[in-house]
């Protein structure tokens, strides 16, 4: 089964499922990204937030080592978090050693948190990463036009990602649109909308249409748009159920049907986020 793969704005290509980390931590996060990589898995997602960044480097070194894949063909995503927006340099050095990587495929401002005014400084140097061996894509996490309007014209750089919340019924498509004119590609947490829009009358008769799950029917519907996903899950089976999504193939009466659904943002904004300084969790 192989996962489609898109060319970032810089050239490095990013496979468009990959599997999400957060609330994995322990044996259980180097368990499950283990079995993620031996399904088919390339691309896998992380950041020092989840406390996983050990875990999910051994698990991925484990799995070289064991000829399962090459360093090579994994897509390693991190992030660095609000706390250490002004050293993001050593912040980036500290995720690198935890994963215990040569270098890492991407590397992302968490959230803009605009309450403190740094995530310019961020961006730029983390931009000044790029070019010396252990980094090579630079993006950002939760950022919306205006705050992207900032970085660009401010850095002179274009981050190649932006991973956003955005699921069946809360497809943003204004900032999705903001992406396809300055070529950033949108990726999404929280893609299967925590299962709350399975039951719908919508995705439950495009499901049952093609033989396939909720989970995949949504899967396909974002990828279909263009956008990366990063479901999360503990569970071998939907690990496989999630990587089926890649062999579904809507039609335009399916899309029409999923657009339809209505919807919002289940977790926090990224425009208030997180409120107070030091304070403050989320869902990616």
């Amino acid at each position: 089964m192989r996962i489609p793969v898109t060319t970032l704005n810089d050239g490095y290509d990013l496979p468009l499922l990959g599997l999400g980390t957060y609330k994995l931590t322990g044996p259980d996060a180097q368990r499950v990204v283990r079995a993620a990589i031996e399904l088919g898995y390339r691309h896998i997602d992380t950041a020092s937030l989840y406390g996983n960044e050990v875990e999910v480097g051994k698990a991925i070194n484990d799995a070289i080592a064991a000829g399962d894949v090459t360093r090579e063909e994994l897509f390693v995503t991190t992030k660095l978090w609000n706390d250490d927006q002004h050293r993001a340099s050593e912040a980036y050095q500290e995720s690198l050693k935890r994963l215990n990587l040569d270098f890492i495929d991407l590397y992302l401002v968490h959230w803009p948190w605009p309450q403190r005014g740094l995530y310019v400084r961020a961006f730029e140097e983390i931009t000044q990463l790029q070019g010396m061996g252990q980094l090579q894509s630079v993006g950002v996490a939760n950022f919306y036009e205006s705050i992207l309007d900032e970085v660009i014209s401010k850095t002179g750089v274009i981050p190649a990602l932006n991973q956003v919340e955005l699921h069946a019924g809360f497809t943003q498509p204004e900032l999705r649109s903001y992406h396809r004119e300055k070529n950033i590609l949108t990726e999404a947490w929280m893609p299967l909308a925590r299962g709350q829009n399975f039951e719908s009358s919508e995705i439950a008769g495009v499901a049952e249409k093609h033989g396939a799950t909720p989970a995949q029917v949504v899967l396909a519907y974002l990828m279909e748009m263009g956008c990366s996903v990063i479901p999360k899950t503990a569970s071998f089976e939907r690990l496989k159920e999630n990587l089926g999504a890649v062999e579904l193939s809507l039609d335009d009466e399916d899309v029409r049907t999923l657009d339809s659904l209505g919807g919002g943002r289940l977790s926090g904004d990224p425009l208030e986020f997180p409120g107070v300084v030091g304070q403050g969790e989320t869902s990616s």
